[in-house]
């Protein structure tokens, strides 16, 4: 395993992610103890010294499971990291007596790292009015306090949403964590992430570095053509050296499940081989090969925004289909319909066409705003909406 300078500490430069731990039965609140301290055992054994967890982890039951595997080794040979369930704006307003909860439940005096968690479009607001809510002030007095040792964030949310959350709390934050791989590198536009953390010397964390699994397994054609600049080297190795040609990256965040993906990541960070220009190069042309098609082609020239009667941000919701119509579902788009006023939602779209008719692409924006109400409708219903 190799290391990452950060201040005075050396950190894993793979860290442990306890979200996605083996289980029982398939059910995700129920997680499979014994195959699950064999992963932490191996991790720490093999060098792995950051473990990440968080409040809504397997239903709320990682932190604790964390606790129980973690407290067997001496505390100060391992650094731990939790997260303020912003994800769930019921939370806000609460974040003492979470914290608390977290204290307990993961058997510590105080965390080594602690996010401000998932800052996006359905919570900055909250996140923003600490005059009402408290959640960074109280997290200030936490690390003032040595219960936090260091406070970050992290962003699932757009460019814009980031860059204000980073200028009213910029000052305060020691590490930023983006989702990043070579896919969102251009796709989710995490180059610009990148350079913004990069601009104000806030180191890099990473989460999903495989994007869920979807970058475990490439193309044939893909994979020929890696095949030629590095010989024998499988998908998963390349995607975490592209990550180590990123400048400013510290921690990859890696969620462990079964042990023959806890060797293979271990064999991979046992140094440090980052990607060169060609390799990037292709890695990037693959990535956009592997959402062609799966995307309407929006380039965002606004020209249907003076033409829309209900005032809808419809290049944001071509940018939303094309996240959930690739992805095949998941929360970032459901999060973000759900920021907006109810009159501004997809469902308000009325099917005119008048967009239509001044779209430079010829994108039939109708359908796909209905295809995009449609896609995210379970997702928001799970998060409350009626």
């Amino acid at each position: 395993m190799y290391y990452n300078p950060y201040g005075d500490l050396k950190l894993s430069a793979m860290g442990f992610g306890a979200m996605r731990l083996p289980v029982i039965d398939g059910q995700d609140g129920n997680i499979d103890e014994a195959k699950a301290f064999e992963l932490v055992d191996a991790a720490y054994n093999a060098g792995i010294n950051y473990f990440d967890t968080a409040w809504g982890y397997h239903m709320g039951n990682s932190e604790t499971f964390m606790g129980k595997a973690l407290s067997r080794y001496p505390r100060d040979s391992y650094y731990l990291s939790s997260k303020f369930p912003g994800y769930d704006v019921s939370n806000f307003g609460k974040v003492e007596e979470i914290f608390e909860e977290q204290l307990r439940k993961c058997q510590t005096d105080y965390f080594d790292f602690y996010f401000i968690h998932n800052v996006g479009e359905l919570n900055i607001e909250q996140y923003l009015d600490d005059d009402k809510y408290r959640t960074v002030s109280y997290l200030l007095e936490q690390k003032k306090n040595g219960r936090i040792k260091h406070l970050g964030f992290s962003c699932h949310g757009t460019v814009p949403t980031m860059k204000r959350f980073l200028d009213r709390y910029g000052e305060y934050m020691e590490f930023g964590m983006i989702q990043l791989n070579f896919l969102d590198y251009e796709f989710q536009d995490a180059r610009t992430k990148v350079d913004m953390l990069n601009q104000r010397n806030i180191p890099i964390w990473v989460m999903e570095p495989l994007r869920g699994g979807l970058l475990a397994k490439l193309p044939e054609d893909a994979m020929a053509e890696l095949e030629k600049l590095r010989p024998g080297v499988k998908p998963v190795e390349w995607a975490f050296r592209f990550l180590q040609s990123i400048p400013g990256v510290t921690v990859i965040l890696s969620g462990m499940t079964e042990m023959t993906q806890m060797q293979e990541k271990l064999e991979i960070f046992k140094e440090k081989k980052p990607v060169n220009g060609l390799e990037t190069e292709t890695l990037l042309r693959i990535a956009a090969g592997m959402v062609s098609g799966k995307i309407v082609p929006c380039t965002s020239c606004k020209y249907c925004l003076s033409h829309c009667p209900r005032g809808l941000d419809i290049p944001s919701f071509m940018a939303q289909y094309n996240e959930t119509n690739f992805t095949g579902g998941g929360f970032i788009s459901a999060m973000y319909i759900l920021s907006l006023p109810k009159d501004k939602r997809p469902a308000s779209c009325i099917g005119c066409r008048k967009c239509e008719k001044v779209c430079p692409q010829s994108i039939k924006i109708s359908e796909i705003i209905a295809d995009l109400e449609k896609m995210t409708k379970p997702v928001r219903q799970s998060f409350g909406e009626e």
